[in-house]
């Protein structure tokens, strides 16, 4: 399983809208820029994240972009899943029920949903206030360093 660009920039800009919450709406230029992202392409991303109800919007000259909800209720998995689909490393793991043919002998079957229970398990264990406190205590750590 590969993440793509748009699963790996969508992290990045809820985790940007979240460290830089000040209360006001940020704008699509403003983050492009922090992140080093296309305009053009950051406005793709972000309007997957606003029509998942991920980010709120408004329009006019102090419209712009923030999280719709606390960065706790965001998990890596949520947006991952959401640009990305499924995240199962094997198709027959899409589904609830393995329609896979081959399901009943298939030996490798228990590999599959060993990584597919890895890769959940931490994605959907990581939030965006996690990757918050890691960023906070990353330039904490880089101060003390000084």
């Amino acid at each position: 399983m590969k993440i793509s660009t748009k699963g790996r920039y969508a992290v990045r800009v809820m985790l940007d809208l979240a460290l830089h919450d000040t209360g006001e709406y940020a704008k699509v230029r403003e983050i492009a820029k922090r992140q080093d992202l296309s305009e053009k392409y950051l406005e793709q991303i972000i309007a997957i994240l606003n029509k998942a109800g991920y980010v709120r919007s408004t329009r006019g000259a102090q419209g712009g972009y923030r999280l719709a909800k606390a960065p706790e209720h965001y998990t890596i998995g949520m947006i991952l899943r959401l640009t990305e689909g499924s995240l199962s490393p094997v198709a027959c793991l899409d589904t609830e029920v393995n329609e896979c043919e081959r399901c009943d002998s298939c030996e490798t079957l228990e590999v599959w949903k060993q990584l597919d229970e890895a890769i959940n398990s931490v994605v959907d264990h990581i939030t965006i206030a996690d990757l918050v406190r890691r960023h906070n205590e990353r330039l904490e750590n880089l101060n003390y360093s000084i």
